[in-house]
């Protein structure tokens, strides 16, 4: 009898955080066997969240003021335990740092981010953890590299205005004055998407419309970013180029590209999140694994967090099902993920809206009938 579960699962976005979403399903499971083993390993693939996540793992939450993504003082958070930082772009540049409503595709920045990862440092870290996604920018990086010593300047030699925008005044780049710092550490890019910087399928064809980009914005975002990476290209040499075209850039509006300047070595989220969590051992221990999200969809197959959590236990002979609000992929597919059963929250209640608003009682519900399906 299935005596020992781990719950690794992400975050059901705008509902629950992925530590209430092991809460809940705890406190389902719990109903059912009151003495039952449980581990919760809240995940996040790299994301908004991966800070979040790290800390229940047991690093530790440290807080710096940096620059939001409009350029306002905001308070971000980054993770540490020993020598290893995770550091999340959105918690400085994420959409989430925007006032409701407001959308800045053109001038918002990730110099916060860079601030982030010049604190990291500062805090003695040897190996950076850098999670991109949810941006609110497509800048390149630009921001980022500013903020850890890049300059980039207009033809009249002053500073280009800060966003993907403004890139397109561009004249020189100059990136000796960066952090030297980077050439000892390991960086890891960890993300979920493996776009180029730009084209068909760059960061502001394919994510500029979510954060607020026309057509038209798209296009100058393109055709800026383009520019931008010509003109690294004059000033770093030919690896520019080879970084523009790799998989990776154009995560979280190009900061990808910026990271991959600066030394980094592009790892799908989910594979280094569950690394540097612990995923390892506490998966050998359990005998059921519970993972979800949100949105059980399309892009949960291509990278997100319950896909790798599915994969890496079906590598195991573990058993696993998932939570999630939604689901909108056919049973084949859950199958081949190595997923055996999912519950939705709208199986337990049809309406959306409650869904979302009422996510953690029917959650609550919806464990308690994983309990009784495989527990008992």
């Amino acid at each position: 009898m299935t005596q020992r579960v781990l719950i690794a699962a992400d975050k059901f976005k705008g509902s629950l955080t992925a530590v209430q979403v092991a809460e809940r399903v705890t406190a389902g499971l719990r109903r059912v066997v009151p003495s039952l083993e449980i581990e919760a390993l809240p995940v996040a693939d790299g994301g908004d969240g991966t800070v979040a996540a790290a800390v229940a793992a047991g690093f530790e939450r440290r807080e710096v003021p940096v620059a939001g993504p409009l350029g306002q003082e905001i308070t971000a958070a980054f993770a540490v335990r020993g020598d290893t930082a995770v550091v999340e772009m959105a918690e400085a540049s994420g959409l989430q740092r925007l006032p409701a409503g407001v959308f800045a595709p053109l001038t918002a920045s990730t110099y916060g981010s860079g601030e982030l990862l010049r604190a990291a440092l500062d805090a003695g870290a040897r190996t950076i953890v850098f999670g991109v996604g949810g941006s609110a920018t497509t800048d390149g990086g630009a921001g980022m590299l500013s903020a850890l010593g890049a300059r980039f300047l207009d033809a009249d030699g002053e500073p280009v205005a800060p966003g993907g925008g403004g890139l397109a005044d561009i004249a020189s780049a100059d990136l000796s004055g960066l952090d030297p710092r980077f050439a000892s550490v390991e960086f890891i890019l960890a993300s979920d998407v493996d776009n180029p910087l730009t084209g068909p399928k760059g960061a502001p064809a394919v994510y500029g419309p979510q954060k607020g980009a026309s057509p038209d914005d798209v296009e100058a975002l393109d055709s800026a970013l383009a520019h931008y990476a010509k003109l690294l290209e004059e000033a770093v040499g030919a690896k520019a180029a080879g970084y523009a075209a790799s998989p990776g850039a154009g995560a979280a509006g190009g900061i990808g590209y910026g990271a991959l300047l600066l030394g980094a070595r592009f790892r799908p989220g989910i594979e280094v999140m569950l690394d540097v969590l612990g995923f390892a051992p506490a998966l050998e221990w359990a005998d059921l694994v519970i993972t979800g999200e949100g949105s059980l969809d399309e892009q949960t197959l291509h990278g997100k967090a319950p896909a790798g959590v599915a994969a890496a236990a079906r590598a195991k002979g573990k058993e696993v099902v998932a939570v999630c609000g939604r689901l909108a992929l056919p049973p084949e597919a859950l199958g081949r993920a190595g997923i055996r059963r999912v519950y939705p929250l709208t199986d337990a209640e049809p309406d959306i809206q409650r869904c979302i608003t009422e996510a953690g009682p029917i959650l609550e519900d919806v464990a308690e009938r994983i309990g009784r399906d495989f527990l008992v």
